[in-house]
């Protein structure tokens, strides 16, 4: 992934959009370092986002029962 900042993408912006286009893969656009676009191809392989999570959910046992402070595995000591 190629990073360039504004004033370099400016100049070539048709040139760059051509090589992403051609699948020369995507390019991070800077102001002042500071990544603040990607320029990728389209993907119009549209996913719906609960069949990504399908099969992850390892337990689901009383979803409403409220959950006690020894019931987390991270709770550290607070006192």
């Amino acid at each position: 992934m190629r990073h360039l900042s504004k004033s370099q993408f400016k100049p070539k912006a048709l040139e760059i959009m051509r090589s992403v286009e051609q699948g020369k893969g995507s390019v991070i656009i800077t102001d002042h370092g500071k990544p603040v676009l990607e320029l990728r191809p389209y993907d119009d392989n549209k996913v719906d986002p609960r069949q990504c999570l399908a099969g992850s959910v390892a337990e689901y046992v009383d979803p409403l029962e409220p959950v006690a402070d020894n019931d987390w595995e991270a709770v550290g000591d607070s006192a």
